[in-house]
This record gives C-alpha cells, sequence and structure tokens, in this order.
C-alpha cells in the first residue's frame, strides 16, 4: 500500500468516506477468470472487503448494472442475481458489511463497524416497464436508482441515444413513485434533456452519482455547469468519477491532479457542500493513483496539499452524500 503523509492518514480514517458508485457485484458473479470472492483479498479488480476496509470506506453504493448482458439475458435476471450476489455477502460476512434501507442504518454506520452498502439500479431494465416491479425491487432493498445506462429505455434516453428526448411517461411516474418511497435518483448518464426533466419532477434532492464537470473535460458524460448549479440547488450532490477519458480525454490514464481539478470546479460553481465521490470502481480505467480501494486516501492527502481545511474534506468523502441520503431514504 502507498505510504501517505501522517496527517492525511489521520483526516481519512477520523472521516465517514462514501463512495457514491461501483459495479462490484459483476466481478462477484462473473466467471473466471474475472470472477472472485469479495470477502477475500485480491489483485484482480479494484474492490473487495479488505481493501475497502484498507481504504476507509463506509458506506458504498453498488451498483446492478447488467452490463454486457444486455443484449443476451434478461436485465431482470441480471439485476436479481447481482443482489443476490450482495446477500450472500452479507451471510458469508455479516461482521463485515451491512445493508442500508433506512436512514437509521445509515446513521448507525461507524468507522468500526460493517460496511453499509446501498444498492442501486443502474438502468431502469429490469423493471420492464412495470411500476410493480420498482415496488418489488424496493422490496429487496434498492435506494438509488440511475434511471439509463447510455442508451434508451422505458424511463429516458442515455447520452449515447443521440436524442434531445427527456423523461418518457413511465419515467416521471418513476422519479415521483421514487420520490414516495424514498429511493434516490441518481442522473448520471442521462442526456441533457433527460436531467433537466429530473430536476423538474423530482421533489427531492438527487445526485450524479459519478460524473465530472464538462467545462473541466467536455465529455457528454459529464455535467455542464448549469447542471451543477440545479443539482446543488435542490439539495443534490455530485460525485466525481475515476474514469479517465471522464477526467481528461488527452490521456489514456488521468491522474489524481486531473481528479481534484474537477473538485476544484464543482466546489466553484456549487460550494463545497455538493460535490462528493463516485468511484466507479470495477466499472472504469482509474488514475494509476486510485486503482485500488485501499488508495482512498490519496484523494484525502491531495485536498490537503491543495489547502482545503479538515471540515471541507470530511464533506468531500463522504459527509455531503450521507447528509442527501439521511434526507431521501425512509427514516426507518
Amino acid at each position: 500500500m502507498t505510504d501517505y503523509d501522517p496527517q492525511a492518514i489521520e483526516l481519512h480514517r477520523s472521516s465517514f468516506v462514501f463512495d457514491g458508485h461501483c459495479d462490484t457485484l459483476g466481478d462477484a458473479i462473473a466467471p473466471p477468470p474475472r470472477g472472485r470472492d469479495l470477502t477475500q483479498r485480491s489483485e484482480k479488480g479494484h474492490l473487495d472487503l479488505p481493501r475497502m476496509r484498507a481504504g476507509g470506506i463506509n458506506a458504498q453504493i453498488f451498483a446492478c448494472f447488467p452490463g454486457s448482458v444486455r443484449l443476451n439475458a434478461c436485465p431482470t435476471q441480471a439485476a436479481l442475481l447481482r443482489l443476490e450476489a450482495f446477500y450472500d455477502l452479507m451471510r458469508r460476512a455479516p461482521e463485515q458489511v451491512t445493508l442500508v434501507r433506512t436512514a437509521d442504518d445509515l446513521a448507525a454506520l461507524t468507522p468500526d463497524g460493517p460496511i453499509g452498502g446501498i444498492l442501486g439500479l443502474e438502468g431502469v431494465e429490469a423493471l420492464a416497464g412495470e411500476m410493480h416491479l420498482l415496488y418489488t425491487f424496493h422490496r429487496l432493498g434498492v435506494r438509488n436508482i440511475g434511471l439509463t445506462w447510455n442508451p434508451r429505455n422505458a424511463a429516458a434516453d442515455g447520452v449515447a441515444a443521440g436524442s434531445a428526448f427527456g423523461l418518457t411517461s413511465f419515467g416521471r411516474e418513476l422519479v415521483e413513485a421514487c420520490n414516495a418511497l424514498g429511493i434516490m435518483i441518481d442522473v448520471s448518464h442521462l442526456n441533457d434533456a433527460g436531467v433537466a426533466d429530473v430536476l423538474a419532477v423530482s421533489e427531492k434532492p438527487i445526485i450524479a452519482s459519478h460524473s465530472n464537470a464538462r467545462a473541466v473535460s467536455d465529455h457528454v458524460r459529464n455535467l455542464a455547469d448549469n447542471q451543477i448549479r440545479a443539482i446543488a440547488d435542490k439539495g443534490g450532490v455530485i460525485g466525481v468519477t475515476f474514469v479517465s477519458h471522464f477526467l481528461n480525454p488527452n490521456v489514456r490514464e488521468a491522474s489524481l491532479n486531473d481528479l481534484l481539478d474537477h473538485i476544484d470546479h464543482i466546489i466553484q460553481i456549487a460550494g463545497v457542500e455538493h460535490v462528493g465521490v463516485g468511484s466507479d470502481f470495477d466499472g472504469c480505467l482509474p488514475p494509476p493513483e486510485l486503482d485500488s480501494g485501499e488508495k482512498y486516501p490519496a484523494i484525502t492527502q491531495g485536498l490537503l496539499q491543495r489547502g482545503y481545511a479538515p471540515e471541507d474534506i470530511r464533506k468531500i468523502l463522504g459527509e455531503n452524500f450521507r447528509r442527501v441520503f439521511l434526507e431521501v431514504l425512509p427514516a426507518q
């Protein structure tokens, strides 16, 4: 593990670290050679429970992302398999990981206790256009929903759909139902029209779990300044992500400094209360300084070196995401 300054380690260990996005459950169900046991430390992938603990991660959104199975399998089955992988992880390591269903569950997390897992859907293909299935997935513990991945689906158009269409009637109904159920709405991957519609329809704060600043890196998956301001005005949070080509389109592997540049910009636009971290671990090529969950203290050290105050670093590392989820999740 990389050596970090003692001041950075002390601050990091005393902070609540909340990562807004990973695709790690896909690795848990994948066949060899990709598949791996998340209770064991591995040199493959980015996250497992030992590396999360070493990196000081206290809460993690685990996305159910069907990925390449979208074209050759049932998305509902793909999502359920990933949910079951998380439940299996809890059965085998109950002292290490727990499910966050409510605000009380989130508030009860401690640095020395189990890591809190928040289950999410990345794209609503698993719902098959049926509102009834939203309630089923809610009962199974899903508390974060990204309306699309990159393509179009029944709710909205993703950034790769090549359209200016916003939410469908199903998408609007879905946002309203999520507000009522205490499910966070996540606009990462939505096209610009979809983001605008979610902001108009949602009565609760929303997040962009893993998106960066378009003004810093002109990529369609990043957010424009007006979107950043609007999410902040609604009380939401933008999770800066480690995806190298979102951070810096001019290099194959971006750097920690590229990530810090995006944090700087979002804070300039929206304030320090509206930025967090959403790694996209196990779904991206990250900067070498951040290619494992155990390297999370690099962010703390980098922010200290840029002159951020400890209380603001704590907000970025996780207090902002915790605040907005405490507001949106059902109380108990």
